[in-house]
């Protein structure tokens, strides 16, 4: 009798899956799994982590392509527009076809896009600000006064722009004051912590965590080994699900011969086209210097400019005080915070970290 019960309940729990398309439970897992993603791409955002960035960047994509829906637009939306903000100080890295529209010009045009989402009026303000002035202020940090002019003229053109703080931000242009206080206070560092705030407020109102919640509640319920490897293992077919669905968008689009590629377009019904690359930070287009100067509207042919290494530079006085003040402002191990705030001409953090130990046994620094 027992064994006939449980043959029911396999029969009915049969029938109970073969009662729902597979198609419907694919839909729901990939906006778990994009949720996931999201939710992984605010944290990496927080923590300052290019690379992981760029790759769960990735993951975003992939997932975006087959979810649905006004709030997981909205999400992918928001992704465009912190993937544009984490390579703000990267001049030469470009979002759109405009060769003048550099990072944090173009991650304020998806801002005013995001209004919506923001339930605080003043912190709306506050970003749109932020992202104005510290448009001109990576250009004048990186030496490109004639950058900083064209910014100033494509916010007056192309964005809502206060008469005040255009008049502020022009004298500084006119002065090269690259460490005009004005723009110490409204910083790199503070944009992207103003971001982190709004970026809780967004999670706090749009939970995303449900594949969180999960995962945590089966790893406090291992009590063995062989149930923490059973996580593990799930973990890695997530990963694995991840990459054939970024492959398999990527044999799709060897069939098109297109040769123009962007990175999460700011248009609202095409954050991706079906041509993207499958890395997300390969497809951006590097410039060379004298192209970073021009203010004029570049040629067609400016699009094929291949990336250029810079060679290896000794450290300067001038890199020495980028590292003191960094140090200074982050406190010592913050390399990857200090990164963001300066140019130190393609360095990384370990070089910084190498670099400060060469000051400290010098005494240059306590």
């Amino acid at each position: 009798m027992e064994s006939e019960t449980e043959n029911k309940s396999a029969a009915d729990a049969s029938y109970k899956d073969e009662s729902v398309p597979f198609s419907h439970i694919t839909a729901v897992a990939t906006g778990w799994m994009f949720d996931f993603a999201f939710v992984s791409l605010c944290r990496h955002f927080k923590e300052g982590k290019l690379d992981a960035f760029n790759e769960t960047l990735s993951n975003v994509e992939a997932f975006s392509q087959s979810v649905k829906g006004a709030c997981h637009n909205e999400k992918t939306m928001i992704c465009a527009f912190l993937a544009r903000v984490m390579h703000g100080k990267q001049l030469d890295v470009l979002f759109e076809d405009d060769t003048r529209v550099m990072p944090l010009m173009s991650a304020a045009k998806i801002w005013s896009k995001l209004e919506d989402t923001v339930a605080d009026e003043r912190l709306f303000k506050n970003i749109n600000i932020l992202l104005l002035v510290q448009s001109v202020a990576v250009c004048l940090e990186k030496g490109q006064r004639s950058s900083a002019s064209s910014v100033l003229e494509w916010f007056e053109n192309n964005h809502e722009f206060p008469q005040n703080l255009r008049v502020k931000l022009s004298t500084i242009v006119t002065k090269a004051d690259t460490y005009h206080p004005f723009l110490m206070s409204f910083s790199f560092s503070r944009l992207q912590e103003t971001i982190q705030s709004y970026l809780d407020a967004y999670l706090e109102k749009n939970p995303s965590d449900f594949l969180i919640k999960a995962a945590t509640k089966t790893i406090q319920s291992s009590e063995n080994i062989e149930g923490l490897e059973d996580v593990v293992t799930q973990d890695c077919l997530l990963s694995d699900m991840a990459k054939s669905t970024v492959e398999r968008k990527k044999k799709e689009r060897a069939v098109c011969l297109r040769t123009k590629r962007k990175l999460l377009s700011t248009k609202i019904t095409d954050i991706w086209t079906p041509d993207m690359c499958k890395k997300a930070f390969v497809s951006v287009r590097r410039l060379s210097e004298n192209e970073l100067s021009l203010t004029t509207e570049k040629s067609p042919d400016t699009v094929k400019v291949q990336k250029v290494r810079r060679p290896h530079q000794k450290w300067t006085p001038q890199l020495d005080k980028y590292l003191k003040d960094g140090v200074k402002r982050h406190g010592q191990g913050k390399w990857s915070r200090i990164l963001l705030d300066y140019d130190f001409e393609g360095r990384t953090g370990t070089m910084l970290k190498d670099r400060w130990r060469v000051l400290l046994k010098a005494h240059e620094v306590s």
